[in-house]
């Protein structure tokens, strides 16, 4: 097998920030968050500052040089800004918003403005609205406004610890359409938009969407366990498909990283690596992926 190409940064465009917080929001009955961490096999997250000592460690020892946290429940806006406040050239914050809520407006202003945090995520199956609906497009509107972006979770979604919790998880997945996002971001040119896991089964429809509006971009995080809905597919060939379609311009990596002691999932990297050495991409188009269009997006 020939080398590996060197690669002279790395920044991951996802990982979960799974805070004390964060456990104690999802389960509030379950006893706390080193209760809650016990029950999962986690380590207990600590406070906000320690937990982000422990990835800017885990960072330096991958040499990954920026990631994206995401506070993955509303709510946790706090906790992820006391994390980029404590080590702002490392990270960059997203957090999630149900724009049905009642305080959606504020919410995100709060984010924005108050929190410093850059990215808006949707996860329409979970929250139960369509992307065309207009409060999604009041979201993009506030991250216009505050020149951030809007991540948008596609396709199939499984979240983990929700199931090891015993958590129900009635989602509708067919909320989660790419081709109603694309209606939606093509009226706010401004903002970029992020789709996680290549639409996490809804390939053709990311593509499509990503074809049509040029302010979608795909991120390639984790396993991309979907490819299972799809007879034969690779990772080689849905890589292959993302470049022909969006271009290296328009590809985020990112791992889906979450808890420890675990930590940063450097297996994701190595075999999206070894892929697109497999199809032959250069250098220059490997490092816009890895790290070069994250640094674009988030300037520091």
């Amino acid at each position: 097998m020939s080398a590996i190409s060197p690669i002279s940064m790395i920044n991951d465009s996802h990982c979960h920030f799974f805070s004390s917080t964060f456990l104690e929001k999802l389960a509030p009955s379950g006893g706390g968050a080193d209760a809650l961490a016990q029950r999962l096999g986690w380590d207990a997250p600590g406070s906000a500052a320690q937990l982000a000592d422990r990835w800017v460690a885990e960072l330096d020892r991958h040499r990954v040089a920026r990631a994206a946290l995401i506070a993955s429940i509303p709510g946790d806006e706090p906790a992820v800004a006391e994390a980029v406040a404590h080590h702002p050239g490392r990270f960059v914050g997203f957090f999630m918003v149900n724009p049905l809520a009642p305080d959606a407006d504020a919410a995100l202003s709060r984010a924005f403005e108050e929190h410093k945090l850059r990215v808006a995520c949707l996860f329409p199956a979970m929250h139960g609205y369509a992307l065309h609906d207009q409060r999604v497009e009041r979201v993009f509107a506030s991250a216009r406004d505050h020149r951030g972006a809007v991540f948008v979770h596609c396709g199939v979604l499984t979240v983990g610890v929700r199931k090891k919790l015993g958590l129900p998880s009635r989602f509708d997945l067919r909320l989660g359409d790419p081709l109603a996002l694309a209606r939606t971001a093509l009226g706010f040119p401004e903002v970029p938009v992020i789709i996680p896991h290549f639409g996490a089964g809804f390939l053709r429809e990311a593509l499509m969407a990503a074809d049509q509006c040029p302010t979608i971009h795909l991120d390639t995080s984790s396993s991309n366990s979907w490819t299972k809905f799809h007879a034969g597919l690779t990772l080689e060939q849905v890589l292959r498909q993302a470049l022909t379609v969006a271009g290296a311009d328009r590809i985020l990596f990112g791992t889906d990283s979450s808890f420890f002691p675990r930590g940063w999932q450097r297996d994701i990297f190595e075999s999206q690596q070894r892929a697109l050495e497999t199809l032959g991409v250069g250098v220059s188009e490997q490092e816009k992926i890895f790290a070069g269009n994250f640094d674009r997006l988030f300037p520091r």
